[in-house]
Parts: structure tokens; sequence; C-alpha cells
């Protein structure tokens, strides 16, 4: 599928939520257009992997578009099952090893889609209780409660059941139609849904924050945790074992970074989130990509709290670490600081966060299960590069432990949910550089109608000058610990990079010298201009 193939697709599916969605808030039909691609996607998938373990025995057709399914016609596996059914046992338990999880024909996409297409039964039954087998039917964990947000009984779709279940027949045949003409491979949806993300972003206001990073700073962040931690300027290191993001929203980050070094360049994807419905996106979206349920691990809770047993291991030789942090966490969230959590090992050297902004907590959870060879890279509001008291303190110390590599400032208004400019820090635990590289990217970007952008060019050049440490007038430049400490150890990127733009110096005698030739000019002008009053017999001036 070409790039243009990809943008129509997402087109199409932004377009019909766009018309079907009315009344409903962006972020309130969101669940329910991306929990019918996903299913579309699961359901493609198990009937591939169906197809493959039944090989000769497997129907050809059953109706219609067999398992392309959307526009219409069932499922082949609709015949194999009723001439079967003493195998189905069998069958099942197979599917549940291979995919780890079952779809019964009756609750595969091209069921529901011609259900749909027919407008006959009980649709929104039949959704209700497939997603629940789906759940309950797996053999990993990665399934259970995916759907859990789904409220098909939401008066959002209908005062009365008969409304509801017209309006998902609906909605379920527009998406059918959409994407029948589509490639169904898991790259081209998971993309697709990813689009879909976006755009519900951009119409759900400061909710976006809630779990959506903008692509184009993802890419940055990405970008710079692939490299090469010692010696960025070497490229990209050739596998990252584990990576964290505590606060993963929708999951984009940690696909990125995946996509930097391809599907095997990455052993594992762990993931915190403690907004259940998120949670649950964040995990569709992982398999929409292509990511086995063995490849990556989402969490449902609060990072603040560290209430991940995985992360909770008090054994140092067990405690987990890993190669690299990614992070975009709530800007300045308030939280309630406990005398429990000051001894918490991730705090205690280093003191808590202020009440009133939870910053550097985030921050120094993250940086506590990076690797001594890893690199984190974290998205802050500026106020934690010059913001004094606890803040102050936290950030002079990872200051004078050499943590901090290097600070770039960004443009505002880059975020749906907030208009406020921020910066990323990269941080390391064994840096090579005893300095710190500040980049100011604040001022290069393309300005939009309601967010501003970073093009391609734009984040190449932010990576570039962080991988190869380079300095370049009003841009970036690497300031030692010693100018910095002069500084109080505030980071404020104009203390160290002026944006001001210097005076042209004005050579006075060449400035004398152009006033004499135009004066010369002027008196030459007005001569000319008497003479040709004096041949019409009027006065000179």
């Amino acid at each position: 599928m070409t790039d243009v193939d990809q943008r129509e697709l997402g087109n199409t599916l932004w377009g019909i939520a766009d018309q079907l969605r009315g009344a409903m808030n962006a972020d309130d039909f969101r669940d329910y257009m991306l929990s019918f691609l996903f299913l579309r996607y699961l359901s493609d998938n198990y009937e591939t992997a169906a197809k493959k373990e039944l090989g000769s025995d497997y129907p050809e057709t059953a109706g219609g578009s067999g398992a392309a399914g959307g526009a219409g016609g069932f499922s082949p596996l609709v015949k194999w099952y009723k001439d079967n059914k003493a195998d189905v046992g069998q069958f099942e338990d197979q599917m549940r090893r291979k995919v780890h999880y079952v779809i019964k024909p009756e609750y595969l996409w091209s069921s529901i889609a011609e259900m749909a297409r027919k407008q006959e039964g009980e649709l929104l039954h039949r959704l209700e209780e497939g997603f629940k087998h789906i759940e309950n039917d797996s053999f990993e964990s990665t399934f259970q409660g995916l759907f859990s947000e789904i409220n098909l009984s939401s008066e959002k779709l209908g005062k009365t059941y008969t409304e509801r279940n017209a309006k998902l027949c609906v909605i379920i045949q527009k998406i059918a139609e959409g994407i029948a003409k589509f490639s169904t491979r898991s790259d081209i949806l998971g993309d697709a849904y990813e689009y879909l993300i976006g755009q519900f972003a951009a119409g759900s206001g400061k909710k976006a924050g809630e779990f959506y990073t903008p692509q184009q700073i993802s890419s940055i962040l990405s970008g710079i945790v692939v490299l090469d931690s010692q010696e960025p300027a070497t490229g990209k290191k050739k596998k990252l074992e584990k990576v964290l993001d505590f606060a993963c929203g929708s999951g984009s980050l940690l696909l990125n970074v995946r996509k930097g070094l391809g599907p095997h360049g990455v052993g594992k994807l762990y993931g915190q989130e403690k907004n259940i419905t998120t949670y649950n996106l964040a995990r569709m979206n992982m398999l929409l990509h292509g990511v086995k349920d063995s490849e990556f691990e989402i969490f449902h809770g609060d990072s603040l709290l560290n209430d991940w047993d995985l992360l909770r291991e008090l054994n140092p030789a067990k405690e987990p670490r890993f190669d690299a942090v990614v992070a975009n966490p709530p800007f300045s969230y308030r939280w309630e600081p406990t005398d429990a959590l000051a001894e918490d090992f991730r705090f205690k050297n280093h003191g808590l966060a202020p009440k009133s902004a939870a910053d550097f907590a985030f921050l120094l959870h993250g940086f506590h299960f990076l690797h001594k060879e890893g690199t984190m890279a974290i998205i802050l509001p500026h106020g934690v590069l010059f913001r004094g008291g606890a803040e102050e303190r936290i950030r002079t110390k990872l200051l004078k432990d050499g943590n901090i590599d290097t600070v770039i400032g960004l443009p505002a208004n880059l975020f749906f949910s907030t208009g406020i400019p921020v910066c990323i820090l990269v941080l390391k635990k064994c840096k090579k550089y005893d300095d710190v590289l500040f980049i100011n990217a604040a001022e290069r970007f393309e300005k939009g109608k309601k967010q501003n952008k970073l093009t391609d060019e734009h984040i190449d050049k932010i990576i570039d000058t962080y991988q190869f440490r380079k300095e370049e007038e009003r841009y970036a430049r690497r300031v030692g610990m010693e100018e910095i400490e002069k500084n109080g150890f505030n980071l404020n990127i104009s203390r160290y990079i002026s944006t001001a733009v210097a005076e042209e110096e004005i050579d006075l005698a060449a400035v004398n010298a152009e006033l004499v030739e135009i004066e010369g000019k002027i008196s030459e002008a007005r001569k000319r201009h008497n003479e040709f009053l004096r041949e019409l017999g009027l006065p000179g001036v």
C-alpha cells in the first residue's frame, strides 16, 4: 500500500467518524470507532491463522467475501464449524496456543458486518457477547478487559435499544464499506488507527493530553533514545532489550522507538497508564501494529505510587533496568507527596517534587529505572528549568551528578492540550561529556491554524544537533558546568543562547558619502527640471 493509499484510508475513516458521530463528543465516539477497527484486525488475523491451521480443510467460500469480509458475506469458518462440530474444541485449543485468543464465527467482523448490512437481528447484543467472549476466552491476560470501557448501552448512541442498535448498524456498515478496498495488513490498519487517534485528539482539545503525544514530538524522543548513549555520533544501537514509557497514553511513543530500530530491534516494550480507557487504547494500538502480545506489557496503574509489581523489586540484582525511557507525563500535575514517598527508593536521594507540580517526580521515577548505559528523554514544561525550592534542589543534584545531558526548547502550541512551550530533557546515568548541550528550537516551526507544526527538516535538525553535539549561533551551544553553576543551576535556555538579533554596524563615512551622492543627484535633477520649466515659460523652483 502506498503512502497515498494510507492517507486515503485514514481520511476515509475519519470522514465516516466525522459524519456519524453527530452531537457526540470526539473522545466518546473515538472509543466505538477504534474498537470496531480493532475487531476487524483481530478477525482478519484470526482467520488467516485458522486457514493455515486447517489447511485443505478450510472452506474456500462461504457466501461472500470470506476472510476479507467486510462489505458482505460470512466467514468460511461459519461453514467449517457447522460441518466439524466434534473438532471445534480441539481447533480452538490450538488457536489459543497459536494466536492466544479465540473468536467464534458469529463474532467475527465479517459476521457482524453482514448483520449490519442487512440491519437484521440484535447487533448490539451480538457485539456485547462478542467482546466478552474475546476477553474471557483468551489464553493471555493481554486481552482481558480490552473492551471494558465500550458502553454499547450508552444513551449517546440513542435513547432506546432500537435506536442504539440502528446507530451501530450504520456505523459498522459504513466502516466495512470504507475499508473494503484497502489492504488489511496489520501495519496498514495500525497506521490508520494511529491517524484516527491523532484526529480524535485534535477534536478533544485539552482531554487529548491524557492519551496523545503528537507524532512530530514522538519522532524526536524516539530518534534520540535509539542512538548510542555514550557515542551518539556512531549511530543507532543494534538493539534495545527493554523500553519503558511510564505514562504511555495510546502507546505512540513506544511504537515510534520500535519503528526507529525495526521490529527485531527492540526486545520488549513496557508501558504504564493510569486512565483505563487509554490503557485499553494502548493495548489495541500495540496489537494493531503487529507487536505480539509476548513483545509488550502494558500495566494499568499510577506511576507516582509505583503500584506495578514489576517495578517494586527491591533486590538490586533483580530490579528491572531499561535501555531507553521515554515519557510525556501530565504537565505540572498536582499530587500528594507523603512521608512514606520521601523514603521511596526513587526519590530519597533527590527529594520530593512539590505538591503543585509532579514534573520532577515523574522524571525521577523513570530515571531510577534507567540502565547505566541507557538514555532517557522526557517532555516537561519549561518551569522545570528554572523554578526554585524543591525543584531547584532536585535539578542541582542531577546537574552535579552529571545526569542532565541535553536541554531542548520546543516551540509553543505544539500540543492539542496546551499552548505552552515545552522542553525535552535528555538524561543519562553515565555520560561521556561534562557539559550540557542546549538546543533552542523554539523559533523553528511551521505556523498552523490551531497548532504549530515541526516539519521533517526541523525534526532532523534537532536530532542531528544532538547526535553530533553541534554548536550553532542562536541555535545550539555546549555549556560547561562552571557557567551553569554561576547561574545558580538555572537551565533557562535564554541564559545560555542569545536569541537577540545583533544590530548591524553602521559605517558613518560610507553613509556620509552616500548622502553627498544623493544630494548631488537631487541638485542635478532640480537643474534639469528648471530648464524644462523655462522652455515652457514657467518660473523655476
